[in-house]
């Protein structure tokens, strides 16, 4: 570990594939590799408490080396967001149980990882303080552990790591337990692809091109006539506050007027992926988009004009929109006339944009190779990894949610 280590996260996904939290840590090719050390794991616990201003809806599991961890290593963190991920043998020491206690009387999440038999069957007190218990696709306790969460004198949760596909993933929901799901962006779910966008998709792609066309408003508005509950949802969506917008938009004419077209683009981008219904998408994989796009975006605000950085948003959002709408990714952009940096970024991952979107992508993974491509761009681990957080943060509070 070194003090340029780049951030990555496994989304948790319960049996229905919405994400429920993220484990965070530093990436490692060395999958197998020991707990973090202490420094390292103070410099996590330090990046997570700057961005940690208010509780997120879905907690952040961190693992720890050690179980001698005085509360105040801790400083900053929201203790109701935070799970503490301690291996087995470290809770085993005499003074591990009292430490154990401080954390659960502090409000922390606390799981055990890869416990035996014996730890299952032990009446020490230790396990009734544990929240989750952790453990390997393929532990041979897997489903005895699974059985604790049904009965009513424990309150625990089962979280599988390293789910590595979504055989795996099935294999875990059918024992009705959680699982982090790391390579969930690289092994999109095998699903029957449209032919067709449907009737909203179709009519938010026109506007999109006619947004990045400079079409008079009025044409627009008359386009949205044809479905009043587009329009509805469109201007509910514009007056989100994850948008900051001060006064309520009362129409697509009125939010033209006041912000530009520059920020309407970006919006029907996301409302696209936000409402896109004509599949049964994977509300962990609509997450993803979510996050990797403010990602991307800000990655680059330092680096690019503010079009362009708003471009990214929209690079790093359809850039899973193939798996998400289930129709490929070249027919949506026949469909629609994006700007030539940006088709080079999704097609290929080429031109200005494509290397930010590999920048978040390398990201997604513990193994990924985020230090030689945020070298390529003159970027700071430090920039990576509060962009990689801040987006995070921000999907998490996003009003419409996912």
């Amino acid at each position: 570990m070194n003090q340029e280590n780049y951030l990555y996260r496994a989304p948790l996904l319960d049996v229905r594939q919405h994400v429920r939290g993220y484990r965070l840590g530093w990436q490692c090719s060395d999958r197998s590799a020991p707990a973090p050390s202490k420094d390292a794991f103070a410099r996590l616990v330090g990046l997570i408490a700057c961005a940690h201003e208010k509780p997120t809806s879905r907690p952040f599991f961190i693992e720890t080396g050690t179980a001698a961890l005085p509360v105040n290593t801790l400083h900053g963190l929201i203790p109701e967001n935070i799970v503490l991920i301690f291996d087995q043998k470290d809770l085993s020491n005499a003074g591990a149980l009292s430490r154990v206690m401080s954390l659960n009387a502090h409000g922390f999440g606390l799981a055990m990882r890869d416990p035996d038999r014996a730890a299952l069957a032990s009446d020490d007190g230790l396990l009734s303080l544990m929240t989750h218990l952790q453990a390997e696709f393929g532990h041979p306790d897997l489903a005895e552990m699974a059985s604790l969460t049904k009965q009513a004198e424990h309150s625990l949760c089962v979280l599988v790591n390293n789910v590595s596909d979504w055989q795996e993933f099935e294999a875990c929901a059918a024992l009705g337990v959680m699982s982090f799901f790391g390579n969930l962006c690289a092994l999109p779910r095998q699903q029957r692809q449209s032919t067709q966008l449907n009737p909203h998709a179709a009519i938010v792609v026109q506007l999109m091109q006619m947004v990045h066309d400079n079409v008079d408003v009025r044409e627009m508005e008359k386009l949205l006539k044809r479905d009043a509950l587009l329009s509805y949802k469109l201007i509910r969506h514009i007056n989100s506050a994850s948008f900051g917008i001060q006064s309520e938009i009362k129409s697509l004419r009125h939010a033209v007027t006041m912000l530009g077209y520059a920020p309407l683009y970006r919006w029907l981008a996301l409302f696209l992926l936000v409402n896109a219904d004509q599949v049964q998408a994977s509300p962990a994989l609509l997450q993803a988009a979510l996050v990797r796009g403010r990602f991307v975006e800000l990655l680059g605000q330092k680096m690019l004009s503010r079009q362009e950085a708003g471009y990214l948003f929209v690079v790093g959002l359809f850039s899973l929109l193939e798996p998400l709408l289930g129709i490929p990714i070249e027919q949506v952009l026949d469909e629609v006339s994006l700007p030539q940096a940006i088709v080079q970024a999704l097609l290929y991952r080429q031109g200005i944009y494509g290397p930010f979107l590999a920048l978040a992508q390398a990201c997604e993974s513990q193994d990924g190779n985020a230090f030689h491509i945020a070298e390529s761009l003159c970027m700071t681990s430090a920039h990576v990894n509060q962009s990689h957080l801040a987006a995070l943060v921000w999907a998490e509070n996003l009003e419409f949610g996912v």
